[in-house]
């Protein structure tokens, strides 16, 4: 991205499909009340757990949304679903333990997990683009270090989701063997593995909540509510988590950041989901386009995105280096996009991960210069 922003600096037109970061602007209703707020002077710290009222609507959601009767005292409002991750390492990880996690995934992960002292193991699918490793692989990576099951569903940087019948297998084979499983489902608003003629607000697909016990869940305002730079993000603990997290959360953060958390309250508001739903139409519309425009320049997909905004493509008939594959396409053709690399271990050099983060015509023009730089 800073190399791709260095070149557009010096004239060159650059189609950035390399960022996780929606193009469209925070609904208007959202900013406008975080205007607001700072119109208003109220800028002061909040409670280091977030304000009250954000934490009750952010509970409501769920109730509405996932069926899930939630104690707002469990919700800590982050900076950003990256505070909740740094939230989580600290909060579980000592030096020493070991965090399972899927091949390929959002690859913070693993450095928040260092950060602690722990280390992460990841675990390459059965089946490629899996968004999670089954029930046998657990079992063979499992030891006496491992202390949590790190997931994602929609998944990063695969799109894939993971069915709520396995995850629940997931669930209770963290319990048995007595550690925790945390689930981000920051793009969860983002899912597309419904017809699209079937109603579907905010993505109301079964929260890793429903499954009790050990979980915990993240979630940001990011990037179905399209809020990134507001850096505003949550986490969901076990009851008895809460007094150890508020006081890390204190000394970690002080607070979250006060216009944010107010701005976010209008992001549940009926006008602005209207908003939002017909952003999630547009991703859909960008998804079925390049997946479809990438299969037919000889990528290959082994599995259709089914949330989130990426397409992870195989390169393996054009290139055995995705990160040389990137540089020609961003130095050459004014194309930047993220290689596999960045994401894991397993057969990493084979792919490069696609963002539909851009407008139609600007994916359109992309496929154009992949075309004509693959010919």
């Amino acid at each position: 991205m800073e190399r791709a922003r260095q070149l557009q600096a010096s004239g060159r037109d650059i189609i950035y499909l390399e960022v996780g970061e929606p193009d469209f602007p925070t609904a208007p209703p959202i900013a406008d009340a975080g205007m607001a707020a700072l119109r208003a002077g109220n800028t002061a710290y909040t409670p280091a757990a977030g304000l009250p009222e954000l934490r009750e609507r952010i509970a409501a959601f769920y109730q509405q949304h996932h069926g899930v009767n939630l104690n707002p005292s469990r919700i800590l409002v982050t900076p950003g679903a990256s505070g909740a991750l740094v939230l989580l390492s600290n909060l579980l990880l000592n030096p020493g333990d070991t965090v399972l996690m899927p091949d390929p995934a959002y690859p913070c992960n693993r450095n928040y997990v260092h950060l602690a002292g722990a280390r992460a193991r990841l675990i390459a699918p059965h089946v490629v683009g899996d968004a999670a490793p089954d029930i046998t692989q657990l079992d063979a990576a499992f030891d006496e270090t491992v202390k949590g099951l790190w997931l994602a569903s929609p998944a990063n940087p695969t799109g894939a989701v993971i069915p709520h019948t396995r995850l629940k297998a997931l669930g209770q084979w963290c319990d048995t063997r007595q550690v925790h499983l945390m689930v981000d489902e920051i793009y969860q608003g983002l899912d597309f593995s419904a017809p699209a003629a079937v109603s579907r607000t905010m993505g109301d697909l079964p929260s890793a909540l429903v499954l009790g016990g050990n979980t915990i869940v993240i979630n940001s305002f990011s990037k179905y509510f399209g809020m990134t730079g507001w850096r505003l993000g949550w986490i969901v603990v076990p009851e008895y988590l809460i007094p150890t997290a508020n006081i890390l959360a204190q000394n970690l953060f002080i607070s979250a950041p006060t216009i944010s958390q107010i701005a976010a309250l209008r992001a549940f508001d009926a006008d602005v989901v209207e908003i939002l739903e017909q952003r999630r139409a547009a991703f859909r519309q960008r998804r079925d386009y390049l997946s479809s425009a990438l299969t037919s320049l000889g990528f290959q997909l082994p599995w259709q995105p089914q949330g989130a905004f990426y397409c992870y493509a195989d390169i393996s008939r054009f290139s055995d280096d995705c990160e040389e594959f990137c540089h020609r396409l961003l130095e050459d053709h004014g194309i930047a996009a993220t290689p596999g690399t960045d994401f894991g271990d397993y057969q990493a050099r084979r792919f490069v991960r696609f963002a539909y983060t851009s407008a139609l015509p600007r994916l359109e023009l992309a496929i154009e210069r992949m075309a004509r730089a693959l010919a």
